[in-house]
């Protein structure tokens, strides 16, 4: 038998096999971005509560994926992302007003 009758059966026998075959349901959608790693950056600004309430909806991110919840997961996470900018701001604004009182206020 010659080399490329077997390479088709066995193609053709690997096609067939039902390890093979995948399920629409059993697709795994990618995991959608939880911006964990930036919430917890967010965590040293000098904005507490609400740099913690990103972390917290980053969390439930995670854990509504683990969950099977797809779209609540993506949108805990858009969430997370849009406190977590918030509290970059928020803080950067408390770091600029402190300097400038700072500065302005003490002599050097």
């Amino acid at each position: 038998m010659s080399q490329a009758a077997v390479n088709s059966d066995l193609k053709r026998a690997l096609e067939n096999s039902p390890e093979t075959e995948i399920d629409e349901e059993t697709k795994q959608e990618p995991q959608p971005r939880n911006f964990l790693l930036l919430t917890i950056l967010t965590c040293f600004c000098p904005a507490y509560p609400i740099n913690i309430v990103a972390f917290v909806f980053s969390i439930m991110s995670l854990n509504s994926y683990n969950g099977g919840d797809i779209e609540g997961a993506r949108r805990l996470g858009r969430n997370a992302l849009w406190v977590a900018v918030a509290s970059i701001i928020i803080g950067l604004l408390v770091i600029g007003i402190y300097c400038t009182v700072h500065f302005t206020t003490h002599s050097i």
